[in-house]
């Protein structure tokens, strides 16, 4: 096992975590409810896959998740 030392210059080098607002954390919220509720929609056949992209594709623009680059497509 190797073990390197971290001198003090690359512990401040390390990338900031990104601290979440309200509005930010309902965003996230809103998106993940609005997921929900179009795929019951689409399990039920209410709607077509295309029709669900659409709408998910919609909701990424309208509540601009943080986290949309994790969430399926």
């Amino acid at each position: 096992m190797q073990v390197t030392k971290l001198t003090a210059e690359q512990i401040n080098t390390a990338p900031k975590k990104h601290q979440y607002t309200m509005e930010e954390m309902q965003r996230e919220y809103d998106y993940i409810r609005a997921e929900q509720m179009t795929k019951k929609l689409l399990n039920k056949g209410l709607i077509t896959e295309e029709e669900y992209d659409i709408i998910m594709t919609k909701n990424r623009q309208v509540f601009s998740p943080i986290l949309s680059d994790l969430y399926p497509r």
